[in-house]
């Protein structure tokens, strides 16, 4: 694998940066960078999986291929640990990763990442974190797709672009119509009729795939009134 200097790295994860010197440069010998375009797969369902991924930059898109259809589980902005799930578990990857955006990735071998876990409580902590806080996701957005109507769960996805992935009341949409269906768990008709209504009330201005939102206060009442 490439020798990847992590300890000069400025996008280190909260767990490497408990890493001493040593073990950071051990870390850098057992990794590889790969940088990934916009619809490049990073991790593809059902493969095996012998590496940890950690997203340095970009915006990647978790889904997973149901007896049905499709749907997309996570948006997930870098810094982030991907895989870890399926690594720690059965070895085999229950989901795919497409990057959204252009995207650069370490992976990580897991013999190296599962030593450091043993060797460093402060480093194993912060992974637990990490953990713990990509379940707290899933446990919500579980909770809005089984409780909200349509029109509550698409307001949920601009807010969350808007909010948590851009920090900003404009940017450009970094998924399609059909995307935003299968995330949201309805139609791209659905989605495609819900938007033109919340630009024609003016609640957000749509040109194309960028999105202005205009009134941020009452489209939070419809998300929170589903």
């Amino acid at each position: 694998m490439n020798n990847i200097h992590c300890k000069f790295c400025e996008l280190k994860s909260t767990a490497a940066k408990e890493l001493n010197d040593c073990e950071l440069e051990v870390l850098g010998e057992n990794c590889a960078e790969v940088k990934f375009k916009p619809g490049d797969i990073i991790v593809k369902q059902d493969s095996f999986s012998t590496n940890v991924a950690y997203i340095k930059n970009g915006l990647v898109k978790i889904h997973i291929k149901g007896p049905i259809k499709e749907m997309i589980m996570r948006i997930v902005k870098a810094p982030a640990y991907l895989c870890l799930p399926s690594t720690f578990g059965d070895k085999t990857n229950h989901f795919s990763a497409t990057a959204l955006e252009n995207t650069t990735v370490c992976f990580i071998d897991f013999d190296t990442f599962k030593n450091l876990i043993y060797a460093n409580g402060d480093f194993a902590y912060q992974i637990m974190i990490d953990l713990s806080r990509g379940q707290l996701q899933s446990f919500h957005s579980c909770i809005s797709n089984a409780q909200k109507h349509s029109i509550g769960k698409v307001a949920d996805a601009l807010l969350f672009f808007s909010e948590d992935i851009y920090q900003s009341s404009s940017f450009v949409l970094p998924v399609s119509r059909q995307d935003l269906g299968d995330m949201t768990g309805t139609t791209r008709e659905s989605v495609s009729r819900i938007l033109t209504d919340f630009h024609n009330e003016k609640l957000i201005e749509l040109d194309g795939k960028k999105v202005s939102i205009k009134n941020p206060e009452l489209l939070k009442q419809i998300s929170l009134k589903g």
